[in-house]
């Protein structure tokens, strides 16, 4: 069945090198209804060690549980708006020489998909000694009646490379993420896209929309066209269809492989899908199930492989996002996915700190 049930605590690993670091929120007080992105929220600074000197840690895994006010005690999961990772990508991509970064996110978790959970052999290369933001952020949609103190506690998994045996690897990964949107301004909806669309181009038109009311301005892009787009739009009664064009968000260096996709939907998202316009050929296709009652989510599909899919530095990509609103009222909308691919070209840092 569909529903709000706490998630199973997590298995002890059999790998006895994995060590996790374990942070809290401040608490959140939930005393009304809270739409998306409408709760109590807060941001604090993170480290992962405190290691001298500071040292290669591989991440494997990030997850997060709504618990009660005392860090430990169960509460329903449906109080889970979102929960971002968020590093600086000029210290990061200096240092590990990422200058195919396109994103300050490295993590986002919520309502539907709470762990992230790379394939065994495989991480995100970071140092312990670098700063993360924890961006924290609660919801409900459903409890008139209630007056409660929830946190989110998170939980990250990693391998020290000092810790690896001699020869063994871990594969590293780097985020890219796109995002449907709606058209606000402009004489079409091809993000980014100079000049008339090609016959690949054109299938991935985005459609004119409406910025959601609670939504901010940082979700609101525009290119240098001129054309305004939001990532965060109104969804009206019915079934709506959303596609745009996403190869500039994505904007793959080189031809790799995608190991993990993540999933971040809103309530009433029936679907989420990632297509090779080249190819024709869906990438990956998410679904989004409700629970049993109330408003929310209660399971997104998400993917991971260790063989991986193939993506193209040549190829054009469009997400498509399917709603179902049947609430008879209009409700806000995302719809992105957060991609972690194969690095080809890794080097170890020369200097280990970010001091």
């Amino acid at each position: 069945m569909n529903s709000f049930a706490v998630p199973e605590k997590p298995q002890a690993t059999q790998d006895p090198r994995i060590q996790t670091s374990e942070f809290l929120s401040q608490p959140y007080k939930i005393n009304k209804i809270y739409k998306s992105m409408e709760g109590p929220s807060g941001s604090q600074q993170i480290r992962l060690l405190d290691t001298q000197p500071p040292e290669l840690v591989w991440i494997t895994k990030y997850s997060v549980e709504v618990v009660g006010e005392d860090g430990r005690s169960p509460v329903s999961q449906e109080f889970m708006c979102h929960n971002n990772l968020d590093f600086n990508p000029s210290l990061h991509g200096k240092t590990f020489g990422w200058s195919k970064i396109t994103t300050s996110r490295l993590f986002t978790l919520s309502q539907g998909q709470f762990t992230i959970e790379f394939p065994k052999g495989f991480g995100i290369p970071v140092l312990s000694d670098e700063s993360f933001f924890l961006i924290t952020q609660v919801l409900n949609h459903n409890i008139k009646d209630i007056d409660i103190n929830v946190r989110h506690k998170v939980s990250v998994d990693f391998i020290r490379e000092l810790d690896l045996k001699p020869g063994e690897e871990i594969k590293p990964l780097f985020p890219a993420s796109g995002f449907v949107m709606a058209l606000m301004e402009g004489k079409d909806g091809f993000f980014g896209l100079n000049g008339e669309p090609n016959e690949i181009q054109k299938h991935a038109n985005c459609l004119p929309g409406e910025h959601a009311p609670n939504g901010t301005i940082t979700g609101v892009y525009k290119d240098n066209l001129g054309r305004v787009f939001s990532g965060h739009w109104v969804v009206k009664p019915g079934r709506e269809e959303r596609r745009t064009l996403v190869t500039k968000w994505l904007r793959i260096p080189y031809d790799t492989t995608v190991h993990f996709i993540a999933v971040h939907v809103h309530p009433f998202c029936e679907s989420l899908e990632l297509r090779d316009l080249n190819t024709g050929k869906t990438v990956f296709k998410s679904y989004a199930r409700r629970p049993d009652k109330g408003v929310g989510l209660a399971n997104v599909d998400y993917f991971s492989s260790q063989e991986g899919i193939p993506l193209y530095k040549d190829h054009e990509y469009e997400m498509i996002s399917v709603y179902d609103n049947d609430s008879g009222v209009n409700q806000d909308s995302m719809a992105t996915f957060f991609l972690y691919l194969l690095d080809k070209d890794f080097q170890k840092p020369v200097q280990m700190s970010y001091k």
